[in-house]
C-alpha cells in the first residue's frame, strides 16, 4: 500500500532538502499497530528534525512529525482493533521513527493511547504534544499548591503552541494570566483568548545580576529557558513554582541558590517524551472533560503536506502565532 509522506534528505553533508514523496507502508518500522494518519501538527521538534537537527533525528532520509491522531488500520495487539481512533505523541514518533507527517505510521502499542470520549481527532492535534504539554504544567503548578486567588501567573513565549494553550487553560479556570511575547502584533489576540496583560518578551530576556528580584509571580509556565526562566525564578512570590518545559532562549540556566534558600520557590521540570502511558491518557482525558477548552479554531491554521515546508520555517524562526494542524488528507 502507497502513501504520501513528507521526506526530510541530507542532500550533501549539512544540507538537507524537504519533498512530497510516496512510501509504502511496507517500508515502515516494526510495531504492533498500523495506523492511518487523519491529523498531526506542528511542534518546534519537529521543525528541528525537518532542518537537519542531529540532536534530534540522528539518520536522514526521515519523516518528522512527533503527533499524530487517527485510525487503526491493523494491530496485533489485544489493546487495539480496526475502527478504533487513537492519538499517539512523544517517544521516540518524528525524531527516529517515521512520524505523522505521512499519512501512515507504524508504533509499538505502548505508545498508543484511546482517543479520550468527548475529543475528537482533530481538536487532539490542535493541541498536540504543545497542548498536551500546556496541561502538564497547569496540572504540577495547581499539585504545588496554585490557587486562581494566588496572583498573577505568567506565561513565557506565550504565542507559541504552549503558551498560548496555557493561557486559555489557565483562564478557564480562573487564573489572572500575564503573557510574555515579542509580537507585538499578537497583544490583542493574546487578550482576547484571557490573557489580562501582555509584557513584551524583552522585560524578561535581558541578563540581571541581582540575585532577587521584587516578587511579582504566583506562579509561571516558561518556555524559554535561559535568562528569561532565570529572572522568572527570581520574581516568584515565597512559595511559589514555575513550570519549565523548554528552551527556545537557552537551554543554559544561570542560577542562585538564593530564591530558592530565602523564598522557597520551586523550579519544576515538565516532560511530555517519556511520560508514562497511564499518566498520558489521564492529563488527555482531562483535556477531554473537566479541562476542555472552547474555541480551539481561534488559534488553528489548517494546512497540507504541500504547505508543511512553508509552515515549519515560520516555526523554526520563531514568527508562528497558534498551531499549524496538518490535515494528511486535505
Amino acid at each position: 500500500m502507497e502513501f504520501k509522506a513528507l521526506q526530510v534528505s541530507e542532500v550533501t553533508e549539512k544540507k538537507f532538502t524537504s519533498t512530497i514523496v510516496e512510501r509504502s507502508v511496507d517500508e515502515l518500522p516494526e510495531g504492533e499497530v498500523l495506523i492511518e494518519v487523519s491529523y498531526s501538527s506542528i511542534n518546534y521538534k519537529d521543525a528541528l528534525s525537518a532542518s537537519g537537527n542531529k540532536g534530534v533525528t540522528r539518520n536522514y532520509p526521515h519523516t518528522p512529525g512527533v503527533d499524530a491522531s487517527g485510525i487503526v488500520r491493523s494491530s496485533s495487539s489485544d489493546n487495539f482493533k480496526p475502527g478504533d481512533e487513537v492519538i499517539v505523541t512523544g517517544y521516540d514518533l518524528g525524531m527516529n521513527t517515521a512520524g505523522g507527517f505521512g499519512q501512515y505510521i507504524r508504533v509499538p502499542a505502548a505508545w498508543v493511547l484511546a482517543c479520550p470520549e468527548g475529543l475528537n481527532l482533530r481538536d487532539a492535534m490542535i493541541l498536540g504534544t504543545a497542548g498536551f504539554t500546556a496541561a502538564l504544567c497547569v496540572e504540577k503548578l495547581i499539585a504545588n499548591g496554585l490557587a486562581p486567588d494566588a496572583g498573577d501567573v505568567l506565561v513565557t513565549g506565550a504565542t507559541g503552541g504552549v503558551g498560548i494553550v496555557a493561557v486559555m487553560l489557565l483562564k478557564a479556570l480562573g487564573y489572572r494570566v500575564v503573557a510574555s511575547t515579542g509580537k507585538n502584533s499578537a497583544h490583542d489576540t493574546l487578550l482576547l483568548l484571557g490573557a489580562s496583560e501582555v509584557l513584551d518578551r524583552a522585560e524578561l530576556s535581558e541578563a540581571n545580576p541581582r540575585p532577587l528580584l521584587k516578587e511579582r509571580w504566583a506562579a509561571a509556565v516558561d518556555v524559554a529557558g535561559g535568562d528569561t526562566l532565570s529572572n522568572v525564578i527570581k520574581a516568584l512570590n515565597y512559595g511559589a513554582s514555575v513550570a519549565a518545559c523548554g528552551l527556545v532562549q537557552s537551554p543554559i540556566l544561570q542560577a542562585s541558590v538564593l530564591p530558592f534558600i530565602l523564598r522557597g520557590v520551586n523550579l519544576l521540570g515538565i516532560d511530555s517524551v517519556e511520560l508514562p502511558l497511564d499518566s498520558k491518557q489521564a492529563v488527555w482525558a482531562k483535556l477531554a472533560g473537566e479541562w476542555k477548552l472552547a474555541g480551539l479554531d481561534a488559534i488553528c491554521t489548517e494546512i497540507g503536506l504541500e504547505q508543511l515546508d512553508t509552515s515549519l520555517s515560520s516555526v523554526l524562526a520563531g514568527q508562528a502565532t497558534g498551531r499549524f494542524l496538518l490535515n494528511l488528507h486535505s
